[in-house]
């Protein structure tokens, strides 16, 4: 029963169930404690573990830490051969007592590591490895390396929240990129990283310098995938300007020229993009959005993460709201608003205004409002101007309509 395997699978198990973290504690536990269990920060009890072991209905061979196959490098090997989680999680455990292991041993290990928290949606795990990452690369002083660590850490910041310290990774990414003449995708990857921070911040002038230079970088020799994913970028720069036409131009161009067989995942992630600018549009534009989320829908069996899956629910809850079913929309917003939630800040915030403007419907004016009220002071305090101007927007048009009420009532 070591920490931190034990917080890491009891997370899985939990989740694998469908059970919040209130739900899997009961009354035998506090949900507090079960939160620092599952981050290794506590070690289980025997009382707890018996406890879990049959809330869970496992065997307590299921905690059990797995071999750790030999060697860092060997667990490495095992790991870049294959895409299994298995082969990560030893490779995580043996990271955990590789002792004076070199250094660019444990860089690689790590880079598989955070992209298997990536996937699954795991932020604090995934920023822990990425700290570390940036942490060797700068000790071995090589520029390749320091700005793939920072663009990823980047990348994670602004999804985060963190847009002040993503704008200055990025930029300092971008940087070494640029000075160490470093490849294409590199440069690239630290531009993408840094137009999605700008315009996150609201900084659209900057954004659009930027998009419009990684653009012209990949037409002139990135892959088919750094070519979509500018393309992407350009459209989201757009958007954020109020060109919604040309922003959709640009997703639609990018999806014509992705094989779905170069990257399904990027084809998904694609659609969903696409679908909630369709539904971010005024007036919002449904029946497009709605094809779009069936696209996906059935791709999502095949290569869909938690993470993707819970934006389809919510662009899903958006498509309800907008189509006037509010009792869906609320209902898709509940399954959603769990302890489970592994969505980015800013979709975190856009569920937070969904409901804002659900509890306003349903007649709970003092709550929606307040909460909107909250949710645009937590956005600007965490430098998100792009994200708190949307949701003044919002509450000045809720402000006016209650105004409207209120003085039709008393004529």
């Amino acid at each position: 029963m070591e920490q931190p395997y034990f917080g890491r699978r009891l997370k899985e198990l939990r989740r694998a169930r469908r059970l919040s973290q209130a739900a899997l504690a009961g009354e035998e536990i506090s949900t507090g404690y079960l939160s620092r269990l599952e981050s290794g920060a506590r070690q289980p009890t025997e009382r707890v573990v018996t406890y879990l072991v049959k809330k869970l209905a496992v065997e307590r061979s299921a905690f059990d830490v797995p071999p750790s196959g030999g060697s860092l490098a060997q667990a490495l090997s095992l790991a870049t051969s294959s895409d299994s989680d298995e082969t990560v999680e030893r490779l995580i455990i043996a990271l955990d007592q590789a002792e004076d292991e070199d250094l660019l041993l444990r860089w690689q290990a790590l880079w598989i590591i955070s992209r298997h928290w990536q996937r699954r949606g795991e932020h604090a795990e995934e920023r822990e490895a990425l700290e570390e990452l940036v942490r060797i690369a700068d000790e071995l002083a090589l520029p390749e390396l320091q700005c793939r660590a920072q663009s990823q850490l980047a990348r994670l910041l602004r999804a985060t929240g963190e847009v002040t310290r993503a704008i200055d990774m990025a930029t300092h990414a971008y940087q070494l990129a640029t000075q160490g003449k470093l490849s294409v995708s590199d440069v690239g990857t630290a531009l993408q990283t840094l137009v999605a921070a700008e315009a996150e911040a609201g900084r659209l002038p900057d954004a659009r310098a930027h998009v419009d230079e990684l653009v012209a970088l990949v037409e002139n020799g990135g892959s088919e995938v750094m070519r979509t994913e500018a393309l992407w970028s350009a459209a989201t720069v757009r958007f954020r300007q109020g060109d919604h036409e040309r922003a959709r131009e640009f997703l639609e161009r990018a999806m014509n020229e992705l094989d779905s067989r170069v990257d399904l995942t990027l084809w998904v992630r694609l659609r969903l993009a696409t679908a909630s600018l369709c539904l971010q549009t005024e007036p919002p534009l449904t029946t497009l959005g709605r094809a779009y989320l069936q696209e996906v829908e059935g791709a999502l069996a095949l290569v869909g993460t938690s993470v993707m899956r819970q934006e389809l629910l919510m662009l899903q809850a958006y498509l309800a709201f907008h189509e006037g079913r509010y009792e869906d929309a609320r209902a898709a917003h509940d399954e959603l608003n769990c302890d489970d939630m592994r969505m980015t800040y800013r979709d975190r915030i856009r569920l937070s205004i969904l409901d804002s403007q659900l509890l306003l419907l349903e007649g709970d004016e003092e709550r929606g409002l307040g909460q909107l009220r909250e949710l645009g002071e937590q956005a600007r305090q965490a430098s998100n101007i792009d994200l708190a101007a949307d949701i003044w927007r919002i509450l000045a048009g809720a402000l006016e309509t209650s105004r409207q009420r209120r003085s039709a009532a008393e004529g």
